[in-house]
């Protein structure tokens, strides 16, 4: 992936430097013809010479630049359309949680607001979920319709207010916390039945795994960096 982009980026670049260049150079050249306009009449043939010049040079360097316009938006049209960079674009997209994926896995429903729940589920038991599962290979995870990113935060908000995301998560109908997971679904399911459901359950938690195909929707956050930035070639 890297060399496509080094092989793209190199000839987009250098066209779009060269681009600039001639429009600065065609403004120029603008002025100079502005200026012999108002120069005095004993230099009036002088410079018209100079001023035919100037035209013909800017004659040429519009069509110098009509020619870079037309190669600039062919290599921006490749990067949209040839098969092979747009399938490596959705694979990155799926990486980092921005395009909706499908596929099968299993469904986790946890209910802690039974009379024997000793204590509820806490954000660490969250976070400690998600990274078994994770651990198992998971390739997707959602909880409560929020995708888990790598920028994921499972926070308290109050006494009681999950937020996931940044968004509350918290359900006042139906079950209370479900985790849809795409991967393996039998590994899947062996991590979680074995390493998080036994304690769930001794607290008290009603904990159900269903085998299913399921969409996991794509991250709704945004992406930002004030401080790291692409590493130089």
């Amino acid at each position: 992936m890297q060399h496509w982009k080094r092989s793209l980026a190199l000839p987009v670049s250098m066209v779009a430097i060269a681009l600039g260049f001639l429009i600065s150079l065609q403004a120029q050249t603008q002025k100079n013809v502005s200026a012999a306009e108002q120069i005095s009449s004993e230099r009036m043939n002088q410079m018209k010479s100079v001023l035919s010049n100037s035209q013909a040079e800017n004659a040429k360097l519009q069509e110098n630049h009509r020619v870079l316009v037309e190669k600039l938006d062919a290599a921006r049209k490749r990067v949209g359309t040839d098969p092979q960079l747009l399938t490596q674009l959705k694979q990155l997209q799926m990486l980092e949680g921005t395009q909706a994926v499908e596929g099968p896995g299993i469904q986790i429903s946890i209910d802690d607001r039974n009379n024997k729940v000793i204590f509820p589920l806490s954000t660490e038991d969250i976070a400690r979920m998600i990274n078994t599962l994770k651990f198992a290979e998971a390739e997707a995870i959602a909880i409560n319709g929020q995708r888990v990113v790598g920028s994921t935060a499972i926070v308290l908000s109050g006494s009681s207010t999950v937020l996931v995301n940044q968004v509350p998560i918290n359900r006042t109908e139906g079950i209370p916390y479900e985790l849809d997971v795409i991967g393996d679904q039998d590994t899947l399911l062996d991590y979680f039945s074995k390493l998080e459901a036994p304690g769930l359950k001794q607290n008290g938690i009603t904990v159900s795994i269903t085998k299913k195909t399921l969409r996991i929707p794509s991250y709704k956050g945004a992406y930002s960096f004030k401080f790291a930035k692409p590493e130089n070639p």
